[in-house]
């Protein structure tokens, strides 16, 4: 398995991934392609295996071009069939310093990453044991249910 920045033509199968994942949203392959559209602000990156997209992870620099970056991992997301086995692990893993790269580019550092996730998401425990992040606070019913809000802090 392979991860690397998202182009393009990984657009049509990411958007598979993302209905499987995300099956309260709609419109997957324009969400998809908005985000795509937004680099540099948006990083995308996905892991493609034998040729098939199998996964995508979203970054997102928060609150402006800064010297100390804030980002957040806006959405992460794995083949349903292929989930459990390490796919979404090594998208963090592999992704986050071609993150580090890029931002050092533009003159950044990464200073702190903010996750909000489903409050039963079981992925919280993924966020804590790749970044380091700990639970902040809970927001009751903000999208289809409690969603909570994750910080890793001082992860340069």
């Amino acid at each position: 398995m392979k991860i690397r920045l998202m182009e393009e033509e990984d657009l049509e199968g990411a958007s598979i991934v993302h209905k499987q994942a995300f099956r309260r949203q709609n419109n997957s392959y324009e969400w998809l392609q908005c985000n795509f559209n937004a680099s540099p602000r948006f990083l995308n990156f996905v892991a493609v295996s034998e040729g098939e997209i199998v996964g995508y992870i979203i970054w997102v620099q928060k609150s402006g071009f800064r010297p100390e970056a804030v980002l957040e991992l806006e959405q992460l997301a794995v083949a349903l069939d292929l989930q459990g086995q390490g796919i979404g692990r090594s998208l963090i893993y592999q992704s986050l310093p071609l993150v580090k790269a890029q931002l050092a580019l533009q003159g950044s550092k990464l200073k702190h990453i903010l996750v909000s996730t489903r409050a039963d998401n079981f992925a919280q425990q993924l966020y804590k044991s790749t970044l380091g992040a700990e639970i902040e606070t809970t927001i009751s019913n903000l999208y289809s249910a409690d969603e909570v809000l994750m910080i890793a802090r001082n992860v340069s």
